[in-house]
Formats: C-alpha cells, sequence, structure tokens
C-alpha cells in the first residue's frame, strides 16, 4: 500500500530528464520560430481576405453613388417640373431636395454597417491566445 508522501507529483518533474539544458533551448527556440512564421502566415492570409470584403464593399458604395447621382439628376428635374404644376417652383425643388437627402443619408447608413461587418483577423487572434496559453505552459 502506498501512502501519499510515497507518490510522486509529476507535475514537478522534468519532462525530459535526459536533455540537456542547451538542447532544450535550442529546441524551444525552434518551435517558437516556426510558430511565429506559421501565425504570420495565417495573419497574412486573413487580411488578403478581409481586405477583399472591403474592397467589394467599397465598389458597391461606388458602384451605387455613382448610380444615384445619375438618377438624383434626372428623377429630381422630372418631379419638380411635375409638382410645379401643383406648387410654387422653389417648394417643388425643396421637396425633391430632402427626398432626395433621405435616401442618400440611407444608403450611406448601411453602406457604414457593411465595413463595420469586416472582421479583425479572428483566427489570428484565437491562435495567438492559443500560442501564449501554450507558451505559459511550457513554462511550468
Amino acid at each position: 500500500m502506498t501512502t501519499p508522501s510515497d507518490q510522486v507529483d509529476l507535475s514537478t518533474q522534468p519532462k525530459r530528464p535526459d536533455a540537456s539544458l542547451g538542447e532544450l533551448f535550442s529546441e524551444m527556440t525552434t518551435e517558437l520560430s516556426t510558430l511565429f512564421r506559421q501565425e504570420l502566415e495565417l495573419a497574412k492570409t486573413e487580411a488578403r481576405e478581409e481586405a477583399g470584403k472591403a474592397g467589394k464593399a467599397a465598389g458597391l458604395l461606388a458602384v451605387g453613388a455613382v448610380a444615384a447621382l445619375l438618377a438624383l439628376t434626372f428623377l429630381s428635374a422630372g418631379l419638380a417640373w411635375l409638382l410645379d404644376n401643383v406648387m410654387g417652383s422653389s417648394l417643388a425643388f425643396a421637396l425633391v431636395g430632402l427626398l432626395w437627402l433621405v435616401v442618400g443619408a440611407i444608403a450611406i447608413s448601411i453602406g457604414r454597417r457593411r465595413l463595420a461587418a469586416v472582421g479583425a483577423l479572428p483566427e489570428t487572434t484565437r491562435s495567438i491566445k492559443e500560442d501564449v496559453a501554450w507558451a505559459k505552459a511550457q513554462k511550468s
């Protein structure tokens, strides 16, 4: 029968007692270098993906802006001339301008939400947190 004092606490024992300090340090340096390179590659890949999303969103905003400008020009003139038959010219053009102001505000709001949805490298962030936890465990 063994008593608690006879049992060895494995958490305080060396993991590789036969390896020299130089070997362990060399191995740790190699592993950290490999880990750093892998993290850098992951960050590059994620950055490219997120930049592509941002570029597409910006392209859509630009196309929307040009289309809105053309529509604004033609529809505004037509609507203002139509309203001119019912009210004064100044009031007709002011109402048309107010209408397009609301439309523009909605479009800008949607574009801003889409740009805000572009992430901040979620996989890299998660992976780096795991690496930090791993490195702390290696020190113990």
